[in-house]
């Protein structure tokens, strides 16, 4: 039986690779100097340090074209809330998001469930594995689902026939 895999995944050493192109990038402007900007990394959750909003702006904005650079979609990326560090210095929090989140997955099989297709469709952990009699059935839930979640970068793996 044919099926497929929807997932979120980011690629966690092409997120450093951006991280590091950003930082030295931001050591080397102009605009930057004698400032303590620079974005430190966690795993996915990464930390953006700037002089004010408008700096801390201008690195975010670096750090996404270096991600794109990277194939790596911007849509995965969850700012926190800018906090004030020592005199007028700021912070954010940012989080690479992976994985499908609970709530995703099931707006996602419920989406393919309102579609009347013959289609399975199972939750397996952070994944959805999605499988049906035939593999134009399964193409199609996969434009409904790209057609329906636009907010969140989906990628659909391990197609078998």
């Amino acid at each position: 039986m044919p099926s497929f895999d929807i997932v979120s995944e980011v690629d966690g050493h092409e997120a450093r690779n951006a991280v590091e192109q950003t930082n030295k990038e931001v050591s080397s402007r102009f605009d930057f100097k004698g400032s303590d900007a620079r974005v430190e990394q966690s795993d996915f959750v990464l930390t953006v340090y700037a002089d004010d909003d408008f700096k801390l702006e201008q690195i975010l904005d670096i750090l996404r074209t270096k991600l794109t650079k990277r194939n790596i979609d911007v849509r995965s990326l969850e700012r926190g809330a800018i906090e004030k560090v020592s005199g007028n210095k700021v912070k954010q929090v940012v989080t690479v998001r992976t994985g499908l989140e609970t709530e995703l997955a099931k707006k996602i099989a419920k989406i393919l469930k309102e579609s009347k297709l013959k289609i399975q469709t199972s939750i397996q952990g952070d994944s959805i594995r999605v499988s049906g009699a035939k593999k134009d059935i399964l193409q199609e839930s996969i434009s409904i689902v790209k057609k329906a979640i636009t907010d969140f970068p989906l990628q659909y793996q391990n197609f078998r026939d």
